[in-house]
């Protein structure tokens, strides 16, 4: 298993908590976003091989003898551009686990990622719209398509929803892709046009979920490992504070038990 946790963007909506650390490094509830998910690995055993691709602010990452690659460009690019600073650390044949550096989550929800035999698999939470209720008054405004079939096959995600039929389940920012298919996933990401764009996107600035749609639209099969809550997302120093808040008052493991 190689795992890979994306943390180099800069944070602005959280200012002003990341004026002066990345963004993973900010503390929710006293403890950094960063050693939150970390320690949900450590649960699930995975401790070796653990990357971290840091930019903004790297000098103040602190990651708990994970290996730091840096994005040299991360104030002009994007998650995939991230995501391929660390293709040294892609190896064939061994899982490949992509974690956003910005959530937390469960260790059964890591466990559940970890288990789920598919070529790509991507997390998805089902009760989404408590979370995004904590978040926002209308949750649709926020949210991004997440389609699929009966079989859990990932159609169309990361787009624009029109109504709540359209979302089947919530992206959370956690992938995991099998080890027979890591070679593949590495020359779908180096056959793409530089030139063209992805959802909008110029290919620097291209999202995960445009690689992700990208991969789906070439035939790949992408499951939904499908989830009831567990996780968080925190985007904003809005939404920090409101989970602070709800942690102090004990009302924030309905939705996050905090480790």
């Amino acid at each position: 298993m190689r795992t890979i946790i994306l943390a180099a963007g800069q944070g602005t909506r959280l200012r002003p908590y990341t004026n002066d650390k990345p963004k993973c490094m900010v503390p929710l509830a006293g403890k950094a976003l960063l050693h939150r998910q970390m320690a949900a690995m450590a649960e699930c055993g995975v401790t070796d091989n653990i990357a971290i691709v840091g930019g903004y602010r790297i000098d103040g990452l602190e990651p708990l003898g994970a290996k730091v690659l840096k994005n040299p460009r991360y104030n002009t690019t994007n998650m995939v551009s991230t995501l391929f600073c660390a293709q040294e650390f892609m190896i064939p044949g061994e899982d490949l686990l992509i974690s956003y550096g910005d959530i937390v989550y469960e260790p059964q929800v890591l466990k559940a990622v970890l288990e789920y035999d598919a070529p790509v698999c991507v997390a998805a939470d089902t009760q989404w719209e408590k979370l995004w209720k904590l978040r926002m008054d209308d949750p649709l405004s926020d949210a991004e398509t997440f389609i699929m079939d009966e079989q859990n096959n990932v159609l169309e995600l990361g787009k624009k929803p029109n109504s709540y039929d359209q979302v089947h389940a919530q992206y959370m920012g956690l992938i995991r892709i099998r080890g027979d298919k890591v070679a593949e996933f590495v020359a779908a990401y180096e056959s793409l046009d530089p030139d063209a764009e992805y959802d909008g996107k110029d290919f620097d600035n291209m999202y995960l979920t445009s690689f992700i749609q990208h991969l789906i639209d070439s035939g790949w099969q992408v499951e939904g490992c499908l989830v009831k809550g567990g996780w968080l997302e925190v985007d904003t120093a809005d939404e920090l504070e409101t989970y602070d808040a709800m942690a102090k008052n004990g009302n924030l493991g309905k939705h996050y038990q905090m480790v």
